[in-house]
């Protein structure tokens, strides 16, 4: 008696049993038979298992040849009908503009008509205006340089012109001079004059190195 494994890892006893010679051929040609169609099978299924893997590599190896499709950042296509979409239909409904010279079109604003070029702030600050803040009336058209115009445009100083303003600055300088030489010349002199101490009180403010007061002989004022 023996032991020996089984394919599922199991041990497995074996009998010595006499068998005669003729069960013995037709069993080992059973055997035999079993192990070819096994071995077979085996083959089949290995030679399945290598196809599938050398055409997975060639896809992938393809794959990575060609270039990747990327995906668009924008949308190539509309779900709008032709009808709506469509670029003849799109250019029957708006017509590109005609291109017009100086002569034909003034201004080359495609024909629009300018309000004339006054400030909003040179407008009556009182008027029973729409909209009291810019001082304008409902529907009135918008000057194209609305931006220079509007209430909110660089105030425009208006008060003077250059020559009077530089007569005014003028005038208050001169006067300031004036003034001032006014009081230089009429200003009184002190009515008091500077105490005199014998020696500057040296001794009593502390010695040679202190500074001394004032004493008799000293400079005037």
């Amino acid at each position: 008696m023996g032991t020996r494994s089984r394919e599922d890892g199991l041990p497995t006893r074996a009998l010595s049993v006499v068998v005669p010679p003729r069960v013995v051929g037709a069993s080992n040609q059973k055997v035999r038979t079993s192990i070819g169609s096994h071995r077979d099978h085996q083959l089949a299924k290995m030679l399945s298992r290598r196809i599938a893997r050398v055409s997975t590599i060639r896809s992938t190896g393809a794959a990575l040849a060609a270039p990747a499709r990327r995906l668009p950042t924008i949308q190539q296509r509309t779900f709008f009908p032709d009808g709506i979409n469509d670029k003849k239909t799109l250019e029957a409904k708006y017509p590109d503009y005609p291109a017009l010279t100086e002569a034909e079109d003034p201004g080359m604003n495609g024909g629009y008509v300018n309000p004339p070029f006054i400030k909003r702030q040179h407008r009556d600050p009182y008027g029973n205006w729409w909209d009291k803040q810019e001082r304008r009336n409902f529907g009135e058209p918008v000057h194209e340089d609305h931006d220079l115009l509007g209430i909110f445009s660089p105030y425009e100083y208006t008060w003077t012109t250059a020559g009077p303003g530089a007569l005014m600055i003028g005038t208050f300088v001169a006067t300031f001079l004036v003034v001032v030489g006014a009081i230089y010349v009429t200003y009184p002199d002190r009515p008091t004059f500077p105490r005199e101490f014998e020696n500057g009180l040296q001794r009593e403010l502390g010695g040679a190195s202190a500074l001394r007061a004032r004493q008799e002989g000293d400079e005037d004022p």
